[in-house]
Protein backbone atom coordinates (compact mmCIF):
# COMPACT_ATOMS: atom_id res chain seq x y z
CA UNK A 1 0.00 0.00 0.00
CA UNK A 2 1.50 3.42 -0.98
CA UNK A 3 1.57 6.28 1.27
CA UNK A 4 -0.74 8.18 -0.69
CA UNK A 5 -3.39 5.17 0.09
CA UNK A 6 -2.58 5.15 3.98
CA UNK A 7 -3.03 8.19 4.08
CA UNK A 8 -6.59 8.01 2.89
CA UNK A 9 -8.21 4.98 4.46
CA UNK A 10 -6.82 6.78 7.99
CA UNK A 11 -8.56 10.08 6.35
CA UNK A 12 -11.58 8.08 5.72
CA UNK A 13 -11.75 6.43 9.01
CA UNK A 14 -11.62 9.53 11.06
CA UNK A 15 -14.78 10.97 8.47
CA UNK A 16 -16.96 7.41 9.77
CA UNK A 17 -15.66 7.60 13.61
CA UNK A 18 -17.62 11.50 13.07
CA UNK A 19 -20.68 10.59 11.02
CA UNK A 20 -20.87 7.72 13.40
CA UNK A 21 -20.77 10.01 16.24
CA UNK A 22 -22.90 12.51 14.60
CA UNK A 23 -25.89 9.43 14.59
CA UNK A 24 -25.52 8.25 17.74
CA UNK A 25 -25.59 11.94 18.76
CA UNK A 26 -29.23 12.17 17.24
CA UNK A 27 -30.14 9.37 18.65
CA UNK A 28 -29.53 10.64 22.16
CA UNK A 29 -31.99 13.64 21.46
CA UNK A 30 -34.61 11.30 20.70
CA UNK A 31 -34.04 8.68 24.19
CA UNK A 32 -37.57 8.89 25.28
CA UNK A 33 -36.92 10.24 28.57
CA UNK A 34 -35.12 12.98 27.50
CA UNK A 35 -32.58 14.29 30.32
CA UNK A 36 -35.95 13.79 32.90
CA UNK A 37 -35.73 10.99 35.69
CA UNK A 38 -39.16 10.06 36.22
CA UNK A 39 -40.04 10.58 39.65
CA UNK A 40 -43.21 8.09 40.15
CA UNK A 41 -44.66 5.69 38.58
CA UNK A 42 -46.93 8.12 36.79
CA UNK A 43 -44.79 10.09 35.24
CA UNK A 44 -42.71 6.34 34.31
CA UNK A 45 -45.71 5.40 32.72
CA UNK A 46 -45.90 8.35 30.59
CA UNK A 47 -42.49 8.15 29.86
CA UNK A 48 -42.59 4.52 28.46
CA UNK A 49 -45.49 5.69 25.84
CA UNK A 50 -42.62 7.66 24.12
CA UNK A 51 -41.62 4.14 23.17
CA UNK A 52 -43.53 3.47 19.94
CA UNK A 53 -42.41 6.94 18.44
CA UNK A 54 -38.50 6.14 19.52
CA UNK A 55 -38.58 2.94 17.96
CA UNK A 56 -39.27 4.40 14.67
CA UNK A 57 -37.13 6.71 14.56
CA UNK A 58 -34.53 4.83 15.97
CA UNK A 59 -35.06 2.56 12.77
CA UNK A 60 -35.46 5.23 10.36
CA UNK A 61 -32.10 6.95 12.03
CA UNK A 62 -30.40 3.78 11.60
CA UNK A 63 -31.73 3.35 8.03
CA UNK A 64 -29.57 6.08 6.91
CA UNK A 65 -27.28 5.11 8.75
CA UNK A 66 -26.80 2.09 7.48
CA UNK A 67 -27.00 3.42 4.08
CA UNK A 68 -23.52 6.01 4.89
CA UNK A 69 -21.62 2.27 5.83
CA UNK A 70 -23.28 0.45 2.76
CA UNK A 71 -21.19 3.54 0.74
CA UNK A 72 -18.22 3.20 2.62
CA UNK A 73 -18.00 -0.19 1.06
CA UNK A 74 -18.42 1.26 -2.45
CA UNK A 75 -15.91 4.05 -2.00
CA UNK A 76 -13.13 2.83 0.42
CA UNK A 77 -10.77 5.83 -0.08
CA UNK A 78 -11.23 9.24 1.08
CA UNK A 79 -11.73 12.29 -1.32
CA UNK A 80 -13.23 15.69 -1.51
CA UNK A 81 -16.07 14.78 -2.86
CA UNK A 82 -17.48 12.15 -0.58
CA UNK A 83 -15.94 14.27 2.73
CA UNK A 84 -18.24 16.61 1.80
CA UNK A 85 -21.19 14.85 1.27
CA UNK A 86 -20.98 12.88 3.95
CA UNK A 87 -21.00 16.20 6.26
CA UNK A 88 -23.73 17.24 3.89
CA UNK A 89 -25.57 14.31 5.67
CA UNK A 90 -24.63 14.98 9.21
CA UNK A 91 -26.05 18.11 8.80
CA UNK A 92 -29.01 16.85 7.46
CA UNK A 93 -29.06 14.51 10.07
CA UNK A 94 -28.97 16.83 12.65
CA UNK A 95 -32.03 19.21 11.09
CA UNK A 96 -34.13 15.71 10.25
CA UNK A 97 -34.11 14.63 13.96
CA UNK A 98 -36.59 17.07 15.19
CA UNK A 99 -39.28 16.79 12.62
CA UNK A 100 -38.58 12.92 12.71
CA UNK A 101 -39.97 12.91 16.57
CA UNK A 102 -42.56 15.57 15.94
CA UNK A 103 -43.74 13.39 12.90
CA UNK A 104 -44.25 10.23 14.78
CA UNK A 105 -44.83 11.30 18.56
CA UNK A 106 -48.07 13.52 17.09
CA UNK A 107 -48.82 10.62 15.04
CA UNK A 108 -49.09 8.12 17.74
CA UNK A 109 -50.92 10.21 20.06
CA UNK A 110 -53.39 10.92 17.22
CA UNK A 111 -53.76 7.28 16.30
CA UNK A 112 -54.13 6.31 20.04
CA UNK A 113 -56.87 8.95 21.17
CA UNK A 114 -53.93 10.78 23.57
CA UNK A 115 -52.66 7.87 25.33
CA UNK A 116 -49.79 8.15 24.28
CA UNK A 117 -48.03 11.15 24.78
CA UNK A 118 -46.77 13.96 22.42
CA UNK A 119 -45.18 17.40 23.13
CA UNK A 120 -46.01 18.65 19.98
CA UNK A 121 -49.91 18.68 19.28
CA UNK A 122 -51.23 19.19 15.63
CA UNK A 123 -54.14 22.32 16.28
CA UNK A 124 -54.91 22.78 13.00
CA UNK A 125 -54.81 21.64 9.02
CA UNK A 126 -52.21 24.14 8.50
CA UNK A 127 -50.10 22.59 11.42
CA UNK A 128 -50.35 18.67 9.42
CA UNK A 129 -49.22 20.95 6.12
CA UNK A 130 -46.62 22.03 7.67
CA UNK A 131 -45.13 19.35 9.42
CA UNK A 132 -45.68 17.37 6.18
CA UNK A 133 -43.55 19.71 4.42
CA UNK A 134 -40.61 19.56 6.74
CA UNK A 135 -40.25 16.57 7.26
CA UNK A 136 -40.72 15.59 3.77
CA UNK A 137 -37.79 18.23 2.71
CA UNK A 138 -35.75 17.08 5.49
CA UNK A 139 -36.45 12.87 4.34
CA UNK A 140 -35.33 13.99 0.57
CA UNK A 141 -32.08 16.15 1.24
CA UNK A 142 -30.99 13.22 3.29
CA UNK A 143 -31.76 10.34 0.68
CA UNK A 144 -30.62 12.99 -2.16
CA UNK A 145 -27.67 13.20 -0.67
CA UNK A 146 -26.91 9.55 -0.34
CA UNK A 147 -27.85 9.63 -3.99
CA UNK A 148 -25.16 11.86 -4.44
CA UNK A 149 -23.02 9.61 -2.84
CA UNK A 150 -23.66 6.52 -4.61
CA UNK A 151 -23.28 8.52 -8.29
CA UNK A 152 -20.08 9.67 -6.88
CA UNK A 153 -19.05 6.00 -5.49
CA UNK A 154 -20.13 4.76 -9.01
CA UNK A 155 -18.11 7.33 -11.18
CA UNK A 156 -15.04 6.78 -9.21
CA UNK A 157 -15.28 2.99 -9.63
CA UNK A 158 -15.66 3.16 -13.35
CA UNK A 159 -11.99 5.55 -13.29
CA UNK A 160 -10.59 3.11 -11.36
CA UNK A 161 -11.22 0.36 -13.41
CA UNK A 162 -13.56 -1.60 -11.42
CA UNK A 163 -17.22 -2.38 -11.69
CA UNK A 164 -19.73 0.38 -10.88
CA UNK A 165 -22.95 -2.18 -10.21
CA UNK A 166 -23.09 -2.02 -6.60
CA UNK A 167 -23.01 1.89 -6.16
CA UNK A 168 -25.10 1.97 -9.44
CA UNK A 169 -27.78 -0.28 -7.44
CA UNK A 170 -27.41 1.58 -4.04
CA UNK A 171 -27.90 5.10 -5.95
CA UNK A 172 -31.30 3.38 -7.21
CA UNK A 173 -32.05 2.19 -3.44
CA UNK A 174 -31.92 5.77 -2.73
CA UNK A 175 -33.58 7.76 -5.51
CA UNK A 176 -37.09 5.55 -3.93
CA UNK A 177 -37.29 7.47 -0.40
CA UNK A 178 -35.87 10.83 -2.24
CA UNK A 179 -38.60 10.84 -4.99
CA UNK A 180 -40.90 9.80 -1.99
CA UNK A 181 -40.01 12.16 0.26
CA UNK A 182 -40.33 15.44 -2.06
CA UNK A 183 -43.76 13.88 -3.61
CA UNK A 184 -44.67 13.94 -0.44
CA UNK A 185 -43.73 17.76 0.86
CA UNK A 186 -45.27 18.62 -2.96
CA UNK A 187 -48.53 17.01 -2.45
CA UNK A 188 -48.91 18.44 1.33
CA UNK A 189 -48.12 21.87 -0.30
CA UNK A 190 -50.85 21.90 -3.25
CA UNK A 191 -53.34 20.18 -1.10
CA UNK A 192 -56.60 22.81 -1.01
CA UNK A 193 -57.18 23.80 2.65
CA UNK A 194 -61.03 22.66 1.92
CA UNK A 195 -59.90 19.26 1.54
CA UNK A 196 -61.43 16.69 3.57
CA UNK A 197 -60.02 15.82 6.75
CA UNK A 198 -59.36 12.46 6.01
CA UNK A 199 -57.41 13.18 3.03
CA UNK A 200 -54.94 15.33 4.66
CA UNK A 201 -53.34 11.21 5.44
CA UNK A 202 -52.27 10.98 2.10
CA UNK A 203 -48.51 12.67 2.03
CA UNK A 204 -47.82 10.49 4.82
CA UNK A 205 -49.56 7.02 3.07
CA UNK A 206 -47.31 8.08 0.29
CA UNK A 207 -43.86 6.46 1.95
CA UNK A 208 -45.85 3.25 2.22
CA UNK A 209 -44.18 3.22 -1.48
CA UNK A 210 -40.79 2.49 0.10
CA UNK A 211 -42.31 -1.50 -0.69
CA UNK A 212 -40.94 -0.68 -4.31
CA UNK A 213 -37.54 -0.52 -3.87
CA UNK A 214 -36.92 -4.35 -3.68
CA UNK A 215 -39.07 -4.50 -7.48
CA UNK A 216 -36.62 -1.99 -8.67
CA UNK A 217 -33.45 -3.18 -6.93
CA UNK A 218 -34.77 -7.01 -8.47
CA UNK A 219 -35.04 -6.06 -11.99
CA UNK A 220 -31.87 -3.99 -11.60
CA UNK A 221 -30.54 -7.30 -10.60
CA UNK A 222 -32.09 -8.99 -13.46
CA UNK A 223 -31.16 -7.32 -16.29
CA UNK A 224 -27.52 -6.87 -15.16
CA UNK A 225 -27.32 -10.34 -15.11
CA UNK A 226 -28.18 -10.88 -18.35
CA UNK A 227 -25.85 -8.12 -19.30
Amino acid sequence: MSLTEQREGIEAGRLDMLVDGAFAFTLTLLVIGGNVVPRGTAELLQTLGNIPAFAVCFLLIMFFWHGHVRWRHCCMQADVTGRWLSLLLVFFALIFVYPLHMMFASLFNTFSGGVLPSDFKLVSLRDVRTLFVVYGIAFTCMAGTLVLLFGHAARRARREGRSPLDAQRERLVWTVPTVLGLGSALLAVLMPASSPPLSWGLPGMLYSLMFLIGPLTARFRRRHARA
